[in-house]
């Protein structure tokens, strides 16, 4: 499958949405495809787990019940600057996910969104990563 992880390594991504059942599931798809998923259900939580751990990506689900996923996105940003996050819409707020790209998110998708494009943008994402900066891994 051409959205594997040609290098072997696996990347870490932090999947962030209040949507339990949907990031169950999708926690689920993307670890059988060399992607370690860590789930935060919730923009809180999630800043809790980044405090402890790195990662490679973060796909962050911008409506939440806590917490704006553009004010969960500024904090990343002031965290770990070089972090890339790909921002999750749904309800048509493409204006929103617009905005996020502003705040530094890496890109967007509109939710629900097919599995290989998500794999496809972390990919994307990651690699953009390691040629900025090199040693962050």
């Amino acid at each position: 499958m051409s959205t594997d992880n040609q290098t072997g390594d696996t990347i870490n991504v932090l999947l962030v949405d209040d949507e339990k059942g949907y990031l169950n599931v999708l926690s689920n798809r993307l670890s059988r495809r060399s992607i370690t998923a860590t789930k935060a259900f919730s923009g809180t939580q999630a800043i809790q787990i980044l405090r402890k751990k790195d990662f490679h990506v973060v796909v962050l689900d911008l409506k939440m019940e806590d917490m704006d996923g553009i004010e969960v996105l500024k904090v990343i940003k002031r965290m770990v600057p070089e972090l890339p996050v790909i921002i999750l819409t749904g309800h048509g707020s493409q204006t929103a996910a617009k905005e996020g790209i502003t705040f530094g998110a890496f890109d967007y998708l509109t939710k629900p969104c097919e599995l290989v494009e998500l794999m496809d943008k972390i990919h994307e994402a990651h690699k953009h990563q390691q040629k900025l900066y090199p040693h962050s891994d």
